[in-house]
């Protein structure tokens, strides 16, 4: 997992100078806490074993360096945990706390343990506690805003060490090591504002260098606006700004009582151009996660080159940090977060965030469409469409696009969660979820995507709902419920997809009711409940016959058909095997109608009948020769030989079993399993699992 370092002051801070990753001061904070992991602790000295992780907590204002130093730490100890390093975020840049069931996953991504999609925050904790029981692990929790957070990601392991990260005291949690953190000492002080100054304005009038680091306060973030102001101005001396810091309000601003970094902000924020200031307002409403050059350039509605410039130039005022990723991106501070809001709000109408707002989500929706069209690119068709395409949001080939999914999907998945909290923007919500599923359809697969594809199935019912949706809201539950079906959740899953059944109804929609119903027998069906089973299928067909849908009649009746065999009932079986045959060799499908027989001769076996077995056995290995399915003429050849075994035939056995071998190309072939050898074991064929085609 990737350090999400979240202050700009303090230790680690992004400088023009070479240095500019170099650890400042905080050599008293550094010693106390190392010196906290040796102290013995509260269960120690009354003689019990520590049933958790030590934590030590590092409390500070945003901007000041706490980030920083919990990182500088961890570097300086990581040597002593040989299972690794793990980091995650639980506050986003403007505050808002990240849901522990998604810290929890991302945990677990990093310690390569899978997570069900959709399993609940308790079952993805514990899976944590489990993966790290009897590990020596360390984990940077950054930007906690509650002790609830970090006290559900504890390990319940004394030899883990958790570094938290947040603005105050973490009460509740037992034995906590705190170190609260103020400004930084004069001197290194004075050396993080000589980075952006250069040394020279600072050795001419170091008494203003330093009245200046007393104005404020020692606060790193402070400290870095005030030398990137410098820094922008060759000809001003530091005296000028120390004297501007200790007479606030003398320029007519009303901030006699605003906090330095606040009055430092202001005057950076009032001498920039008129375009780059509304940029930097604007930011404010970018999604949470590293924002981009296209995500400026949507919300300004400038060019995406005007923008990329404007950025690096906020990189160079302390107001922005680089991101270390392969694409152009940068983080905004937490502590600028409330400012720039502050700033929009007061000199911004509403419909113009509105406007911008909506502006950066339809160049999201145009980013995600040219990611997966550039997928397609088999037909003239599709290439006349990726041409089309601006060329701003056009990718160069399918790995380019994949790799900008996967360093995106943070903020892409953060501005699903924002289109549907803006209820003002439920269209628009609705074509960025679809094209978000899709997207990652086509480049991640959805299986491998299955965890973030409940989220955001989980957010175009949100949409559904509230505006009345029946057919969107059908289809959102039947893909959730698709998904908990997968990870054994099925009684969830019988519950969604009769809400499903219910809201197709009411949407009159054919394909919603069909699958619905199709599902719900699948989900009884899988929770041996195969009476019910038999009777849901059989309305999904009564439904397919009535639309003269005749390929997908005849996969239920081999449905129906598997439902009376796992009771017993093999007359019913057959029956509805033989009314599956005469469908596909109606419809003139060869490769299902061989499949069909091989499960009719399964059911006959089953019954009993060991002559018929053999005979449509025979059958369906020569529609399987037409087919040119090999696979399945290996399959049916072995199941003829186990016959002719039964019926005492051995000869004839081994020469059906070395046929088999030579179809597969080996002389010993393994038994194919009961995958390979028709429709009835694969239930997933059986189900329509595709997303709807809507946006």
């Amino acid at each position: 997992m990737t350090d999400q370092a979240v202050d700009t002051g303090g230790a680690r801070l992004s400088a023009p100078s070479a240095d500019g990753d170099h650890f400042l001061g905080r050599t008293r904070e550094l010693k106390e806490l190392r010196a906290d992991i040796e102290r013995a602790g509260l269960d120690t000295i009354a003689g019990r074993k520590a049933p958790r992780a030590r934590v030590l907590l590092i409390a500070g204002r945003p901007g000041s360096g706490r980030t920083a130093l919990a990182a500088e730490l961890v570097r300086q100890v990581a040597h002593r945990y040989p299972d690794g390093v793990l980091r995650a975020r639980l506050g986003e840049a403007d505050g808002t706390p990240v849901p522990v069931e998604r810290a929890a996953r991302e945990l677990l991504a990093a310690l390569r343990v899978p997570a069900p999609a959709g399993a609940a925050e308790d079952d993805l904790t514990e899976a944590l506690r489990t993966a790290l029981a009897g590990r020596r692990a360390l984990l940077l929790l950054d930007d906690a805003a509650g002790a609830e957070q970090v006290d559900a990601l504890l390990p319940d392991a004394p030899d883990c060490l958790v570094v938290a990260v947040s603005k105050g005291p973490l009460t509740g949690i037992a034995d906590v090591r705190p170190c609260t953190l103020g400004g930084l000492d004069t001197k290194s002080a004075v050396e993080l504002l000589t980075r952006y100054t250069g040394s020279v304005r600072v050795t001419v009038d170091p008494r203003s260098a330093e009245s200046l680091v007393e104005a404020c306060q020692g606060h790193p973030a402070t400290l870095v606006l005030a030398g990137g102001w410098l820094a922008a101005r060759p000809k001003a001396a530091v005296s000028d700004l120390a004297k501007r810091m200790h007479t606030p309000g003398q320029d007519g601003a009303d901030d006699a009582d605003a906090t330095p970094l606040a009055r430092v902000f202001r005057l950076v924020h009032e001498e920039l151009p008129g375009p780059a200031a509304r940029i930097l307002r604007l930011l404010s409403l970018a999604p949470a996660g590293p924002v981009d050059d296209h995500t400026a350039s949507a919300l300004a509605g400038c060019s995406v080159e005007a923008a990329r410039a404007t950025l690096d130039d906020f990189v160079a005022l302390g107001l922005l940090r680089p991101v270390d990723s392969p694409l152009a991106e940068y983080e905004v501070p937490g502590w600028l977060h409330p400012l720039l809001r502050a700033l929009a709000e007061a000199q911004e109408r509403p419909g113009e965030l509105q406007l911008a707002r909506a502006r950066m989500l339809e160049r999201t929706v145009r980013l995600l469409h040219s990611c997966r069209t550039i997928t397609e690119t088999d037909s003239p068709q599709s290439r006349e469409k990726i041409q089309a395409l601006p060329p701003a949001v056009r990718f160069a080939d399918p790995r380019e696009a994949a790799e900008w999914l996967r360093v995106r999907r943070p903020a892409l998945l953060a501005s699903a969660r924002l289109a549907v909290a803006d209820g003002e923007l439920d269209t628009l919500a609705r074509r960025l979820l679809s094209q978000l599923v899709r997207a990652f359809a086509a480049h991640v697969g959805t299986q491998a995507a299955a965890a973030d594809l409940y989220g955001v199935h989980g957010l175009v019912l949100d949409v559904a709902e509230r505006r009345g949706l029946p057919r969107e809201r059908a289809a959102a539950l039947l893909n959730l419920g698709d998904l908990d079906a997968q990870t054994g959740r099925t009684r969830d899953a019988l519950a969604r997809y009769r809400d499903a059944l219910d809201a197709g109804r009411a949407a009159n929609d054919p394909y919603a009711t069909g699958r619905a119903m199709e599902s719900v027998g699948g989900a009884h069906q899988e929770l041996g409940d195969y009476d019910r089973a038999a009777d849901w299928f059989g309305r999904a067909l009564a439904d397919r016959l009535a639309r003269g849908e005749r390929t997908e009649a005849a996969r239920l009746y081999g449905r129906i058909a598997t439902a009376h065999t796992y009771a017993g009932r093999y007359g019913e079986a057959l029956r509805n095997w033989r009314a599956a045959c005469a469908a596909y060799r109606k419809s003139g499908e060869v490769a299902a109608y061989a499949r069909a027989l091989s499960e009719l001769a399964r059911v006959q076996e089953y019954a009993g009948r060991p002559q018929e077995s053999l005979h449509t056995c025979q059958e369906a290995v020569e529609w399987a020769r037409r087919a040119d399915d090999v696979r399945l003429q290996a399959a049916l050849q072995l199941r003829l030989a186990d016959t002719l075994e039964r019926l005492g035939d051995p000869t004839a056995a081994r020469l059906h079993r070395a046929a088999a071998g030579r179809l597969l190309g080996e002389e010993g072939p393994e038994r194919p399993s009961e995958q390979d050898t028709g429709p009835e074991q694969d239930a997933n064929a059986c189900e329509i699992r595709g997303a709807s085609s809507e946006d």
